[in-house]
């Protein structure tokens, strides 16, 4: 795992940004999704399945799921994700004071078809079913040209590059939407960061 810096003039921007190192890991997930069709379901959001919000192919998974062997990748993965967030919370101390321990609910891997989209400017916290979730976090899983994600407040396009990883507050003020690729398949493994 490997720091980057996003800076633009509005910084600080508390979007933080990791390389993670083992590349294989990302493939290893989208090779989860692929041999796993049995698990696909249409893209939701907090209002159900509307593709003129969002239009992908998602992959929901339980922390119980965890425990079955064939899971293991994301096993993995978490321990890349927990030293990106222990990062996250050395570079703003104050976050030291009140999160103790987090948990993380289910998650989902996504698969964006060219024309696939979360197109929506949304944030993750933004009513009572979501008061829990702390901060969202997100890896890109395989390289997209122009299919990164857009930070409205930030003025922040984040390239959607292959391990890199993001974490970020979940409130209106990181308003957020993904580019729309014409040309490529996008996936990304994506959820939040939530109050114990």
């Amino acid at each position: 795992m490997k720091r980057l810096e996003i800076k633009n003039n509005l910084s600080p921007n508390f979007i933080g940004n990791w390389n993670l190192e083992n590349k294989e890991l990302c493939k290893e997930i989208i090779d989860f999704f692929e041999n796993n069709s049995d698990l696909h379901i249409k893209g939701t959001t907090g209002g159900g399945v509307d593709e003129s919000i969002k239009k992908s192919t998602d992959i929901t998974i339980k922390p119980e799921n965890l425990k079955d062997e064939k899971y293991k990748v994301f096993n993995k993965y978490f321990e890349n994700l927990y030293q990106c967030f222990t990062d996250y919370k050395e570079q703003y101390d104050f976050l030291k004071t009140f999160v103790k321990k987090i948990h993380i609910g289910p998650f989902n891997i996504q698969k964006y078809l060219p024309g696939g989209h979360f197109g929506r400017l949304h944030a993750e916290r933004t009513d009572m079913a979501h008061i829990h979730r702390i901060f969202a976090w997100m890896t890109y899983l395989n390289d997209v040209d122009d299919g990164g994600t857009e930070f409205k407040y930030q003025k922040i396009i984040t390239p959607a590059k292959k391990g890199l990883t993001l974490i970020w507050p979940t409130d209106f003020t990181h308003t957020h939407s993904g580019q729309i690729s014409d040309t490529h398949e996008k996936y990304i493994i994506t959820g939040w960061f939530n109050f114990k």
